[in-house]
């Protein structure tokens, strides 16, 4: 990436905040950002949705420059420390002289800021979410209509609201993964998650709450689709 390119992402991001992200960023020091992820991980463990060193966690720590609070790479969401957390750039990668590397997905959490404006990513890897992920492929995502849990995601009022959840292919290149999340985030400016295939969950909220609520509805949801043991729409 150029260093014209790295400059464009760290001014591009400001548009997009809203007044409340600002004064919920500044009211927040990083070690209370640190200790609010670090418990969503203990609390997401023991639901099962993040296990071994799955999943990772990100919050917005300054708006300009774009900088993200972010989990370390290949750590274990359970057990995580104060020393388990990089700050990156709107560029994905590692602001300061730490050596250590972030989530391989940094770039989508980036990407996911960029779009939406959100103070906090939470990607979470459950039984349900991976299941759904496959067997709904063919269809390319998931509609969620007439549950009472739907009143769960942010502006959602009624049961009759239809959330549609897209799936998208995995891929290892992050960079081309980041751009097909982009291109998604804008064809669909009203969800509030997606699927990676046979792989998890990605959500947001402008704060951490905000974020682990959609986690908590979206997960409900999802366990209650698969528990319909509802058939492949395209088998």
């Amino acid at each position: 990436m150029t260093a014209a390119r790295r400059a464009h992402l760290e001014t591009v991001t400001v548009i997009t905040w809203t007044w409340d992200i600002v004064v919920f960023l500044a009211g927040m020091a990083e070690t209370a950002r640190v200790q609010a992820l670090i418990a969503a991980g203990r609390r997401f463990y023991g639901r099962s949705w993040v296990l071994a060193t799955s999943g990772n966690f990100s919050m917005v720590s300054s708006v300009s420059p774009l900088r993200l609070l972010i989990t370390q790479s290949g750590v274990h969401k359970g057990t995580l420390t104060a020393g388990q957390f990089l700050t990156i750039d709107a560029s994905g990668r590692v602001a300061g002289r730490r050596k250590a590397r972030p989530s391989a997905e940094a770039q989508l959490h980036v990407e996911i800021v960029q779009a939406r404006g959100a103070g906090a990513v939470l990607h979470t890897h459950s039984v349900w979410s991976t299941v759904l992920s496959e067997r709904h492929a063919a269809a390319g995502g998931i509609a969620i209509q007439s549950l009472e849990m739907l009143k769960g995601l942010d502006g959602v009022t009624t049961h009759t609201h239809r959330e549609w959840v897209p799936i998208v292919e995995n891929d290892q290149d992050m960079i081309r993964l980041r751009g097909v999340v982009g291109h998604l985030l804008r064809d669909y400016p009203s969800i509030h998650g997606f699927l990676l295939r046979g792989h998890g969950l990605y959500t947001w909220g402008r704060t951490l709450a905000d974020a682990e609520r959609h986690v908590e509805t979206l997960e409900f949801l999802f366990q209650v689709i698969g528990e319909r043991h509802e058939p492949d729409p395209h088998s």
